[in-house]
């Protein structure tokens, strides 16, 4: 019995019956779609020559289709029409692309290998490739450049606001993005859609801003570009490729904000200083689109907070100068004043920010209303004195704050923790800004010296947490930890009065000891000479003796400047307890034995044996108080300074001398002629300066040396770099005093120059 083999031409009759219906978009049913799957095996697996036959007979069907597609679509004349009768013709075709290929999967498969997965992806792309490549040829390459016209017209009219139906360029755009040679090819929708949709949008927005900011100016042009942007990106969104989308948007940042840069900058400054936020945030949000766009708000905003906060400061400065706490409220109004418009108008961008503490910087570091002159600094190689800069009083006025904050005092009593806590740390904020964070320090410290010698704190906790507080905010270690070690020294010595009074059997219950760390708590090395009261006078060699049992070896130094007491004054209006510094009771104990005779300025120098400077001040703060309307001691002659004192000026105790409280004078009564004396002699302040300056180049020296060392070899530039980066928080060295210490270490064989380069320099073990 002879086999009858399948042949092509028994099936296909059947199988383009349903490959006409699919192209046509009729009705299949589900047996006639599986059918076609099985034909199509058989076929393949009987019928040798089959493949060709079938790839050729498909193509014949396809083309049929498609020749009838063109000639619907080509008997429109009209581009509307026209585009219409293309998208509805593309849209079915491109809908049996995604189906028909699906029965003909195995029409590449070897079948002597087990088909997978990617085989039958490619063997689809090819089915598919075969109906674009006959779309392609057949019609849309005779009417691309009509349909993209076409298309770019309708886009164009919904520019222009008018409505229509936006699937006719979607179908458009589709044509040209699935007509490629392969999927991955997107030339022919680049080089046709793509590029002619970005020169028609420029075109259109070329003229119309323009037209805009000819008419309605640039702020109203603002908002329009805005919107146009995000009203372009949508509609990009819709009619082309993700991937076109970062060409559009650049195309549209150049014509709508980059060609129009100079005009929109040019309102700039004035919106800063008019507070305009809301204008500013739109100007940003236009300019930070472009490279360096926001480079000039950048300039306009610091330029603005340095010439407003100055003038600002300069406005206020007669009252700012007297009052620290009226100082910090004027930087910090200024500070929040600045900060909010960063935040609202440039949403806290860093850049900003950045400017914002620059600018601040520049006011808080400013010397035109506060100027500490520092003393003259000897140079290092001749002893010659060279002038030095002067620098702002802020970091002073800082540190006086503080003090004003910790101490007992009218501001400290009227403010809860909460809101004294909250202040301490605004006064660090503004810290944060100064330069030269050594004088604060300095200042800081002997405040503290203050407050912890006089018991005149007002919250020992705070003292302490304000310490830590300065750790965080970058103070260096070496001088937080000084602070830390002084309330150590504080406790230690409390125990050490205690044990002193309970060895004396409390016959010293009127003498309070501080036996202190002279690393820590020395300010200076000048310790006053005095001749003290016999009643301290005796306590002396008992104190020494009792400390030497304790501790062998140690040696204790008196420091009469930083002392102070309580004396009784009686007269015929009442009696009145004084607080004095140990100079003051010195002058006073003058008059102890002879209370009602004048002494002149000569003999009080001979009694008290105080140096002349100190007896002018300590007498200056007992015959002009200015807490009192009676003066604790009179003179013979009207003065306006201590310089006025002469050796023969006459000085007597005022036997009225009474204290008046609402109007009526007290028979008792407590007052406070310690005020600012206590803990610094016109000498030590002379000192305190030097030391400043000192230190500074002491710091400089070892921080050259730590990096040399550390470096080996390095350029003049990175040294400087690197030096400033170490000492920033202490203090910012000038080129002037990094070049000259340089030079010291060279001469002291420290380092050298590179024999080749003399802007390298060479460390030397």
């Amino acid at each position: 019995m002879t086999k009858i083999t399948p042949q092509f031409e028994d099936y296909w009759p059947s199988m383009q019956q349903a490959i006409s219906k699919l192209l046509h978009q009729l009705d299949v049913s589900k047996l006639e779609w599986q059918e076609l799957f099985w034909n199509v095996h058989n076929v393949l697996q009987w019928d040798e020559k089959a493949k060709d036959k079938l790839q050729d007979a498909l193509h014949r069907d396809v083309l049929e289709f498609i020749s009838e597609a063109q000639s619907t679509v080509l008997s429109h004349h009209d581009d509307q029409s026209l585009l219409k009768a293309y998208v509805a013709a593309w849209s079915k075709f491109f809908v049996q692309c995604n189906y028909l290929p699906l029965p003909f999967a195995p029409l590449m498969t070897n079948p002597n290998k087990s088909s997978n997965t990617k085989n039958t992806i490619n063997e689809e792309n090819i089915v598919r490739k075969l109906m674009y490549s006959s779309w392609n040829e057949n019609i849309f390459s005779n009417i691309k450049h009509r349909l993209q016209d076409s298309a770019m017209k309708l886009v164009h009219a919904e520019r222009n606001g008018e409505a229509f139906d936006t699937q006719l360029v979607i179908g458009v755009r589709e044509s040209f993005v699935n007509l490629g040679s392969n999927a991955n090819d997107k030339s022919i929708y680049i080089e046709n859609f793509e590029k002619a949709y970005i020169e028609s949008t420029e075109s259109f927005y070329h003229s119309k801003a323009a037209e805009y900011l000819l008419s309605y100016g640039v702020q109203s042009y603002m908002v329009w570009a805005d919107s146009k942007l995000k009203e372009e990106s949508t509609r990009g969104a819709k009619y082309l490729e993700p991937f076109s989308l970062p060409a559009l948007n650049d195309t549209c940042v150049r014509v709508l904000v980059t060609n129009n840069k100079d005009l929109i900058l040019s309102e700039c400054l004035g919106m800063i200083q008019g507070n305009n936020t809301n204008k500013l945030n739109l100007m940003f949000k236009l300019l930070d689109r472009i490279e360096e766009g926001v480079e000039p708000m950048l300039n306009y905003l610091e330029e603005h907070i340095v010439n407003q906060g100055l003038a600002d400061i300069m406005a206020s400065a007669e009252i700012i100068t007297q009052d620290s706490e009226k100082y910090v409220e004027k930087l910090l109004n200024l500070f929040t004043k600045y900060s909010t418009l960063v935040k609202e108008a440039f949403n806290d961008d860093p850049r900003f920010l950045t400017a914002r503490d620059k600018a601040f910087k520049q006011v808080v570091n400013d010397t035109s209303v506060f100027k500490l002159e520092l003393a003259s600094r000897p140079k290092m190689n001749n002893g010659q004195a060279t002038k030095l800069p002067p620098e702002s009083r802020c970091p002073e006025m800082l540190a006086n704050f503080c003090d004003m904050l910790l101490r007992k005092t009218p501001l400290s009593r009227r403010l809860t923790s909460e809101e004294i806590e909250i202040k301490l740390k605004e006064v660090l904020l503004v810290l944060k800004y100064v330069v030269n964070k050594d004088v604060f320090m300095r200042y800081h410290k002997a405040h503290l010296t203050r407050r912890l010698i006089l018991d005149s704190s007002a919250d020992n906790e705070k003292e302490e947490n304000m310490v830590e507080w300065l750790r965080e905010v970058g103070v260096p270690a070496d001088f937080v930890n000084k602070l830390a070690r002084m309330f150590q020294d504080i406790k230690v010595s409390e125990d050490l009065n205690q044990q002193f009074k309970n060895s004396q059997n409390g016959t010293s219950e009127i003498i309070n000891i501080k036996i202190l760390n002279v690393g820590a708590w020395a300010r200076g090395s000048e310790r006053v000479q005095v001749s003290l009261p016999l009643e301290l006078e005796d306590f002396i060699p008992e104190v020494e003796e009792f400390y030497k049992k304790k501790h062998s070896g140690r040696k204790l130094q008196w420091y009469h400047h930083m002392s102070n007491g309580t004396i009784c004054f009686s007269n015929q209006y009442g009696r009145y307890d004084l607080d004095v510094t140990t100079f003051q009771m010195a002058v006073l104990f003058t008059w102890n034995e002879r209370p009602t005779d004048k002494i002149s300025f000569e003999n009080i120098r001979l009694a008290s044996e105080l140096p002349d400077a100190e007896l002018r001040r300590t007498l200056w703060s007992l015959v002009a108080f200015p807490k009192v309307k009676t003066q604790i001691i009179l003179c013979d002659v009207p003065l306006k300074s201590m310089k006025d004192f002469t050796d023969t000026t006459l000085f007597w105790v005022n036997q009225d001398f009474h204290l008046i409280k609402n109007g009526k004078p007290q028979r008792r009564g407590k007052l406070n002629l310690i005020g600012r004396l206590q803990l610094s002699t016109e000498k030590s302040v002379e000192e305190d300066n030097e030391k400043i300056v000192q230190l500074r180049i002491l710091r400089t020296q070892e921080a050259i040396v730590k990096i040399m060392k550390m470096r080996k070899r390095i350029t003049n530039a990175q040294l400087q770099t690197e030096l400033v980066e170490i000492l920033k928080n202490m203090f910012l060295p000038s080129k002037k005093m990094i070049k000259e210490q340089i030079e010291w270490l060279i001469e002291q064989k420290y380092m050298r120059r590179d024999d080749d380069n003399i802007g390298v320099f060479i460390y030397m073990a």
